[in-house]
């Protein structure tokens, strides 16, 4: 699909760096992952990026090379300048202001636009937005293709499950669906394999042949899956367990769940 004509404006020296300030709307992000992963998605959802003059490596020449092509706004900082806009120096020699609204994605974008077999993992229902961002994280480092949960009895990507996520908000595509069990059927029809995760299943996750499209359902902490949740996935599977402990925090699970997938398909 054609972008429109975008008027920002090429790269510009320090000396316009004020203007990388949160202002109303806006948010920072910081990191190659993060900020590269935000281009990639959603250029239009960046107003500029800050990046290091010290940076010359491939990873800082990714940047410039996206950054012109998307026509996005980049100005040249030095690192000392990054440290006190985002109050650490894990930065890595990029940040990026970025819209601080929420673009909503659909499921369909996501199934549409794979170039590989499908990794998702869909949240039932998730309350702790500390589980929500360790699950974004967990999602990111598996690379996942996206985290699908309810708009509804579910806690939202706040402030707190952002932070938490440290970057793998930006990086990871988050989607809410009205009905659940709906979006667990349309992923079937798109030929994704729904694997809920339950503690009673007779199957373990290791008996699931997961180098086909697969989407792993975990429920929430304490009650696990929905009963409709449950009944809609095409199989259920557990995590052996072999300590005294019964149950994982779902961002541990999600994580198992999900490299799995990941080592089935190396081999």
């Amino acid at each position: 699909m054609a972008r429109k004509p975008s008027s920002r404006a090429p790269a510009h020296s320090d000396t316009d760096a004020v203007a990388a300030e949160p202002q109303g709307g806006s948010r920072l992000i910081y990191g190659f992952h993060a900020v590269l992963g935000k281009m990639r998605r959603d250029p239009e959802g960046i107003f500029e990026i800050y990046l290091s003059s010290q940076r010359h490596d491939m990873r800082a020449k990714d940047v410039l090379r996206v950054a012109e092509s998307q026509s996005i706004r980049l100005i040249q900082a030095e690192s000392e300048r990054l440290d006190r806009m985002v109050g650490t120096r894990r930065h890595q020699g990029v940040v990026a202001r970025v819209d601080a609204r929420q673009r909503e994605l659909k499921l369909a974008d996501i199934l549409e636009g794979l170039s590989e077999n499908a990794l998702l993992l869909v949240l039932d229902g998730i309350q702790d937005p500390h589980n929500l961002g360790a699950c974004l994280r967990v999602a990111d480092a598996a690379g996942a293709h996206a985290v699908i949960a309810p708009k509804d009895r579910a806690v939202g990507l706040n402030a707190t499950a952002v932070k938490v996520a440290s970057g793998a908000a930006d990086s990871v595509p988050y989607v809410t669906v009205t009905n659940l069990a709906r979006a667990l059927r349309e992923m079937q029809e798109a030929g994704v394999w729904v694997v809920g995760a339950d503690g009673e299943a007779g199957k373990s996750l290791y008996q699931v042949d997961q180098k086909v499209p697969v989407a792993w359902v975990l429920g929430a902490e304490g009650d696990g899956l929905r009963r409709l949740t449950r009944d809609t996935c095409d199989e259920l599977a557990s995590i052996p367990m072999h300590g005294s402990v019964e149950s994982l925090n779902v961002s541990v699970a999600s994580g198992i769940c999900l490299f799995e997938a990941r080592r089935q398909r190396s081999l």
